[in-house]
């Protein structure tokens, strides 16, 4: 799993109160809270990669533009 985070984005993996034993991810975009998972993940490392996939998408142009 690797850990490099593009700036100026950072990730919270934390354990879950329900259900016990799984996790969920925080984005925080220049320190403000961008998106969080909405689904529970079975280990630490699924949910760093879900939340590596949000930022990839919350990086990529909007592509709606003028017609």
């Amino acid at each position: 799993m690797t850990t490099d985070v593009p700036h100026p984005y950072s990730i919270t993996v934390e354990p879950l109160k329900k259900p016990e034993g799984q996790f969920g991810w925080a984005l925080r975009k220049h320190g403000k809270l961008a998106e969080r998972s909405d689904r529970a993940f079975l280990t630490e490392e699924k949910a760093f990669e879900n939340a590596l996939r949000a930022i990839e998408n919350d990086a990529k142009p909007s592509g709606g533009g003028r017609r």
